[in-house]
């Protein structure tokens, strides 16, 4: 009798131990020791949130660190590197960095500069090279239901319509991404970015706005993890119920985009530790029962 009841003890136990571990939530990590960079690395913006509006802050650390708690339900603010590219003057070969530690690991988030867009060593591109520049903006038009016979009444071919955003800056616009959160699952490692930007990006293109079918597009972002670097842009944009302040137009639109990330070394939770320790603890007893028994 006796023995059937450690037996049933242990059982019972282990069975606590074993569903605490099987329960337990997956978690989200955020970016941590968030710090500015780069280049030019006081060219940069940051911008905090109201349930409304975006604002600009002062540019503390502090700051940089709270308006990256976000996420795709609530992007809140947002730093924005490179926050001069539309202004004159600009120096187009500069980037502004972010750079922080996720799942233990660093990320590094930058701004563009010509020669991501264009090539090393290059100013400016011409249409129909193989390079970023071209690729992303041929993206932006077929992603987006652009064709040809769309734009010819709009005045425009697809060459034409590159030159022109080309000369009016339009690469320099879409090269200072607003990061609004940097997000982990802890469980598949799967890193999520928001980039905040225009929910209808059409007049950055140099195209006609349509209320009933919005042009979406991203800014880019540069980034380098686990010894990669690569860019991130995305062309499908959710509502962020913001606007900034001044401007009532800008960060409307949350784009999210994804870097297949190292999921973190687990760490067992509190509760897991307590269920873990109770196994353990029946152990110890039956060694005593047995002791006793002699």
């Amino acid at each position: 009798m006796k023995r059937t009841f450690q037996k049933l003890l242990i059982g019972a136990s282990m069975a606590i131990g074993v569903s605490t571990l099987a329960t337990v939530p997956a978690q989200a990590g955020t970016l941590t020791d968030a710090t500015i960079g780069g280049t030019a690395a006081s060219d940069y913006l940051v911008y905090d949130s109201n349930a409304t509006n975006t604002f600009t802050v002062a540019n503390t650390s502090e700051n940089v660190q709270k308006v990256l708690n976000g996420d795709a339900a609530s992007p809140t603010g947002n730093v924005e590197l490179a926050a001069s590219s539309e202004q004159a003057g600009f120096d187009f070969t500069k980037n502004t960095t972010l750079t922080g530690t996720i799942g233990g690991k660093t990320l590094t988030l930058s701004s563009l500069t010509s020669d991501d867009w264009f090539g090393a060593g290059q100013t400016t591109t011409t249409y129909g090279l193989n390079n970023l520049a071209n690729t992303w903006f041929n993206q932006a038009l077929s992603s987006n239901g652009i064709t040809s016979p769309l734009l010819t009444t709009f005045g425009y071919t697809q060459q034409t319509l590159f030159n022109s955003f080309l000369t009016k800056g339009g690469f320099q616009r879409f090269s200072d991404p607003n990061i609004s959160y940097v997000n982990q699952d802890d469980t598949s490692g799967l890193i999520s970015i928001g980039l905040a930007g225009h929910f209808d990006a059409a007049p950055l293109l140099g195209l006609p706005s349509n209320p009933f079918f919005p042009l979406q597009a991203s800014e880019i972002v540069k980034y380098t993890y686990d010894g990669k670097t690569d860019y991130l842009y995305g062309f499908k944009a959710n509502k962020s119920d913001l606007v900034e302040i001044s401007d009532k137009i800008s960060h409307s639109g949350n784009y999210e985009v994804t870097i297949k990330g190292v999921p973190p070394a687990a760490v067992p939770e509190p509760s897991v530790m307590l269920g873990l320790l109770g196994v353990a603890g029946v152990f110890a007893t039956q060694r005593k029962f047995k002791k006793a028994s002699i």
